[in-house]
């Protein structure tokens, strides 16, 4: 091999290498600047490389090591690009694994099975390429020092280069190098972070196998016989309220619907609580509600489920209170529902929805609460009912939108054909995140008029309803920094009453200024509230 070849070699590997330690784990990283700094490990593998023998068995042993690590180290990059833009923080093995089914039915549902597996063996091969391409930048480093001497040297100053990368993570350097150990800091961020949620996990199960409810009676005597709906809309979150892009949509209808509904004789009262989560995940906010712990991943999800600790819903059904979960989403398997303490379960299939999907969103939400109605409300020899119900039309992809009608025209929901053979398909509507924006807007305001609709329709035998939302949307859409979601509680008077200590705003627009609970805490107090005889519970 001639000197100009070989040296075009090395320095095409080095590149190479350069490329894969700079790459940045957020989106916002990818511009031209960031491939223009300079790596701190750079330098180290490459004179680690050119220090080792070339014929030695450990030198290629090593080489597969680099290599997969370094592959392992773009993988979890590329990782938390997706959750990042997906949900505002990095992705954890520990916990986040889950997504890659989660994943493949939300593209299915989007973009069709076809496409999915192409983008499946598309990402093969690019992982298959990676690791090629890795395996041959750093052979051509591989022995390139020659004789003893030059190898002593070379790994002297690969040992110095360790030597500024702990110094540098640990800020000891006097001076500011320009040299940067991004890809060290990430890597040793993350297995930080992996321990800390092992810990967390054991400290998570010890509190859940504590109740302070566990054996309690008398709970929820105050609603005398009437029934409790939990109504989650998929995410509706501070941004309908502090953007400028959805309040004056969203705040609208909020005030519009008041003062009809309580001309109805229904009493309203609105806050705040902060959810664990953002983006999506909505089972985690669904499940920390319902338990009174912090359930922030998939891991203590799981803890949950495993654990002793009783939900909002076993207590109720404790307490005599039939419990069931209204869930469009769900159109699998759901082994948790039952764990969860729901002894009726309406899933997707179970609806009897006959319409077209409006894509990843098996039904509208009006179509949901008409058969929620149908199906579960008007048993009239069951006792009362204590349920929760998933509204789902404002998910993602926010596209097509559906309108209201009038109730008795809801039908098996063909009638809904019109709006979901409509507009746009998603691919077309995400090239433009403005048009993103305005769909989500949309679909919140129809989830909001459904839902006050259905309270006012039902206001001659209201139940007490408490609507929320399950966490913001994807950070691009939101546009502000909270995970804050709007809470409103919706009933008689006498029960309204019962929480005027929570000084939440009367109404259904929460002051700014009204106190923000965690997520968690609302189980609690939501109970203590409903009970004669309060239960003592640590804040």
């Amino acid at each position: 091999m001639s000197i100009a070849r070989r040296a075009a070699c090395l320095l095409g590997a080095a590149l190479i290498l350069d490329l894969m330690l700079v790459l940045p784990n957020q989106s916002r990283g990818l511009v031209v600047a960031t491939a223009l700094r300079l790596p701190l490990e750079l330098p180290v593998i490459l004179l680690v490389l050119a220090a080792l023998s070339r014929d030695a068995r450990i030198s290629h042993v090593l080489l597969v090591v680099l290599v997969a690590v370094l592959a392992a180290l773009v993988a979890l990059k590329l990782a938390d690009i997706g959750t990042f833009t997906a949900f505002a923080r990095p992705f954890n093995p520990a916990v986040d694994l889950f997504m890659i089914e989660a994943g493949t039915r939300f593209g299915i549902s989007t973009i069709g099975l076809p496409l999915v597996i192409l983008t499946a063996l598309g990402g093969a091969l690019a992982l298959a390429g990676l690791i090629w391409t890795l395996w041959w930048a750093s052979g051509q480093w591989l022995g390139l020092a020659s004789g003893p001497v030059a190898r002593s040297l070379t790994g002297v100053a690969a040992a110095l280069g360790v030597l500024m990368i702990g110094a540098q993570q640990s800020n000891s350097l006097p001076l500011r190098l320009p040299w940067y150990a991004g890809t060290t800091h990430l890597a040793s961020a993350h297995l930080r972070s992996f321990t800390q949620t092992l810990a967390d996990l054991k400290r998570f199960r010890a509190a859940a196998a504590s109740d302070p409810f566990a054996g309690s009676a008398g709970l929820f005597d105050r609603l005398q016989g009437r029934d409790v709906l939990i109504v989650f809309i998929e995410s509706y979150g501070r941004a309908s309220f502090d953007n400028p892009l959805y309040a004056p949509t969203h705040v609208a209808t909020l005030e519009n619907a008041a003062p009809k509904l309580a001309q109805a004789g229904l009493a309203m009262r609105s806050g705040w609580l902060t959810s664990p989560t953002e983006g999506g995940q909505s089972w985690l906010a669904h499940s920390t509600l319902e338990s009174g712990l912090t359930i922030s991943d998939q891991t203590r999800y799981r803890a949950l489920l495993a654990s002793p600790r009783r939900t909002l819903f076993d207590l109720a059904a404790a307490s005599g209170l039939r419990t069931a979960a209204v869930m469009p989403g769900i159109t699998l398997s759901w082994p948790e529902g039952p764990i969860q303490g729901f002894q009726t379960i309406l899933e997707a299939a179970d609806l009897g929805y006959q319409g077209q999907p409006f894509n990843f969103v098996t039904m509208p939400d009006q179509y949901t609460l008409s058969a929620f109605d149908r199906l579960v409300a008007r048993d009239p020899h069951a006792g009362p009912l204590f349920a929760q119900i998933v509204l789902l039309s404002s998910h993602a992809p926010w596209v097509p939108v559906p309108e209201m009608i009038a109730w008795d025209q809801v039908g098996d929901g063909r009638v809904f054909d019109r709006w979901a053979l409509s507009g746009d398909p998603p691919k077309v509507v995400w090239r433009d995140r403005d048009r993103v924006r305005d769909q989500y807007r949309q679909a919140i305001d129809y989830s909001l008029q459904a839902i006050l609709s259905y309270a006012g329709r039902h206001a001659n035998k209201p139940p007490l309803m408490v609507v929320l939302g399950d966490h913001q949307p994807t950070p691009f859409v939101a546009q502000i920094d909270s995970k804050d979601v709007p809470v409103h509680l919706i009933g008689p008077p006498d029960l309204i009453a019962d929480f005027d200590a929570w000084g939440w705003t009367p109404g259904l627009v929460p002051d700014a200024q009204t106190p923000v609970w965690p997520m968690r805490d609302f189980r609690d107090r939501f109970i203590n509230a409903l009970t004669s005889l309060p239960i003592k519970v640590a804040q």
